[in-house]
């Protein structure tokens, strides 16, 4: 077990971040947290948080807290772009996790999750307006360095018994590391992504994926229940499509380019052209991601999350492999004689299972179920969906996933 006074910096006030900082905490290892926005805002969209990481919030004490502010998900369905069904397989406790598969807007997340920290912690457990520039180090602690983010003038370097970059796609630790990584790798895929009050469809906790990405592919699931009836759905709009751009979660995004390519999705079940219509933003975004690093690891810092392990936004895993990262963090520090041991430990536990998910999201995904089926049927409507691909195909593409991921009912067994 690693004992220290000198607390440990955690980089960034994301979900992985303040995951981090609840497992150190019950650990009994001080921390803080440095984030580089002035204040914690509800910014994104919806995200979802998949049974292995939910298991992880519920060990925390979190679980309770987080269900109240969002959908759990009963199933995950996919549908041609005619509106026909085509596979579904029940999600969460619904397919026997101890867990829930949550759906939830990500600022709502992120803001809860930073209410515990500061409960637990302290008020000053967050530290806002402080960018980390870099870092040195030296046998016995790492120091940071900062600038403020509002004024763009140097702050304070902090000096703490580790650093841990949780501080996301554009890392300053990451390039520290690894300055000639060189551009991130676009997919040829660019989304939109929206959230729109409606009325619920199907069961009311249906995650569905349909389409597929030459013609226009869709995700859509509730991420909120209103008092009223209605639900705040979130969306994804997909499309293949130059793109040269840089990765900006908050760039704002134009319906006339990707509406018209859902213009006829009008089904008994959703009237998607009105779903998209009624969003108040829509957000545009590359599927982006980058090869998988050879060390997260220097000396007494480290990488977590998507600063370790930037992935293209498929299988809804990218919050939960950086809450599992948070958990694998805090058993190797229980576990190991020092930091450096314990930081190089949990990168090689972590470090080839991410691996394997960023490759996998790229080539077979849960929605390779869609690709299949597009390819088989020549993207026409089929009579029947046993006609074109047999249940023991559909359901052996979505175990395949589940299984890399790391979230096979064995595996949330352990």
């Amino acid at each position: 077990m690693i004992t220290t006074t000198t607390p440990i910096t955690i980089i960034g006030a994301g979900i992985g971040g303040l995951t981090l900082a609840l497992e150190l905490h019950a650990a009994g290892i001080p921390c803080r947290i440095y984030e580089a926005a002035p204040e914690l805002r509800p910014l994104g969209v919806g995200i979802n948080i998949l049974p292995h990481a939910t298991a992880v919030l519920a060990h925390l004490g979190a679980l309770e807290r987080l269900e109240a502010i969002a959908v759990e998900t009963r199933e995950s369905s996919f549908y041609n772009r005619f509106g026909q069904h085509i596979y579904t397989e029940p999600a969460g406790r619904y397919a026997g996790y101890p867990t829930p598969q949550l759906s939830i807007h990500r600022g709502h997340l992120q803001l809860t999750l930073a209410e515990i920290v500061r409960e637990r912690l302290g008020a000053d457990a967050i530290v806002g307006d402080h960018q980390c520039l870099g870092l040195e180090q030296d046998g016995s602690g790492v120091t940071a360095r900062f600038r403020s983010l509002a004024t763009g003038q140097p702050r304070d370097s902090v000096t703490g018994s580790a650093v841990i970059g949780c501080d996301g796609v554009h890392s300053a630790i990451r390039k520290q590391f690894h300055p000639d990584e060189g551009p991130p790798r676009y997919s040829g895929v660019l989304m939109w992504r929206g959230t729109t009050v409606g009325q619920p469809f199907l069961s009311g906790a249906t995650m569905v994926r349909a389409g597929w990405l030459r013609d226009g592919k869709l995700v859509i699931y509730p991420i909120r229940d209103n008092p009223d009836g209605t639900q705040l759905i979130n969306w994804v709009a997909e499309i293949e499509r130059p793109y040269s751009g840089d990765r900006d979660w908050g760039k704002p995004g134009d319906p006339a380019d990707f509406a018209p390519a859902f213009a006829d999705w009008a089904f008994d079940w959703l009237d998607v052209p009105a779903l998209l219509r009624g969003a108040d933003t829509v957000l545009e975004y590359p599927m982006v991601d980058q090869d998988p690093l050879e060390s997260w690891t220097v000396g007494r810092a480290t990488l977590l999350g998507d600063a370790a392990h930037p992935m293209v936004p498929r299988g809804s895993n990218g919050a939960g492999q950086a809450i599992l990262d948070a958990h694998a963090l805090r058993r190797a520090l229980q576990s190991e004689k020092d930091i450096p041991t314990a930081l190089l430990a949990y990168e090689a536990d972590r470090r080839p299972k991410t691996s394997a998910v960023v490759l996998t999201n790229r080539a077979t995904p849960p929605d390779a179920i869609l690709k299949e089926v597009w390819e088989r049927t020549g993207d026409k409507p089929f009579g029947h969906i046993d006609d074109v691909i047999t249940a023991a195909e559909l359901a052996d593409i979505a175990a395949r996933y589940r299984q890399v991921a790391g979230f096979s009912l064995p595996d949330a067994a352990r």
